[in-house]
């Protein structure tokens, strides 16, 4: 359960409900506790989406999923994880990668982002240009660099409110995803209770 309780059903906060309801059928809880703040979970909303604009959206998702298992948040590993199986790779695979990038088959540039999103997620502040260099060696520019480091740091950002606050992944991952990929995926706190 979490620390905090849902936020009241009324004014901005009922927005977001019934936004989430209508696209996806139920309020996620993450909806729940950013609805406290309908503010910052909009600027959030807005800040993500300018990151992935311009970044190869795989890329992206790769990232989001280190990013999420090194902060053992199985929220957003479940989440973007279940993007990657939907829009990228086979659902055998994202679990190899949920489990160790370096042997699900991904090329090496993708085992390069991810190697450096840990390393951000982990400690940023002792990445050095030896971890940076991988990434040029796999032709990615400084821009694409920087997007990678956006994504990681704004995935930091997220995964840190809903671990904090307990925030548990919604029931309907039970559902969403196969059983080894969803326990791959499960790197923290278990599924809420449907």
């Amino acid at each position: 359960m979490a620390h905090v309780q849902t936020a009241p059903d009324e004014g901005a906060a009922n927005e977001l409900y019934e936004q989430d309801q209508a696209n996806l059928g139920y309020v996620p809880n993450y909806t729940k506790l950013f609805a406290w703040r309908p503010h910052v979970y909009r600027a959030w909303q807005q800040l993500n989406g300018a990151i992935k604009r311009d970044m190869d959206l795989r890329r992206y998702e790769l990232v989001t999923l280190a990013a999420a298992r090194e902060l053992r948040s199985s929220y957003c590993a479940l989440a973007h994880g279940k993007v990657l199986r939907d829009q990228f790779l086979p659902a055998g695979q994202v679990r190899d990668a949920a489990i160790d990038h370096h042997w699900a088959g991904l090329d090496p540039l993708d085992v390069a982002v991810m190697d450096f999103a840990e390393k951000v997620t982990r400690s940023p502040a002792s990445v050095t240009s030896d971890d940076v260099q991988p990434l040029r060696d796999a032709g990615l520019s400084d821009q694409d660099i920087v997007d990678v480091t956006l994504a990681t740091a704004a995935r930091c950002f997220f995964s840190t409110v809903l671990e904090a606050l307990a925030v548990q992944p919604d029931p309907a991952y039970t559902d969403l995803l196969e059983d080894d990929l969803r326990e791959a995926l499960t790197v923290g706190r278990p599924i809420a209770e449907g």
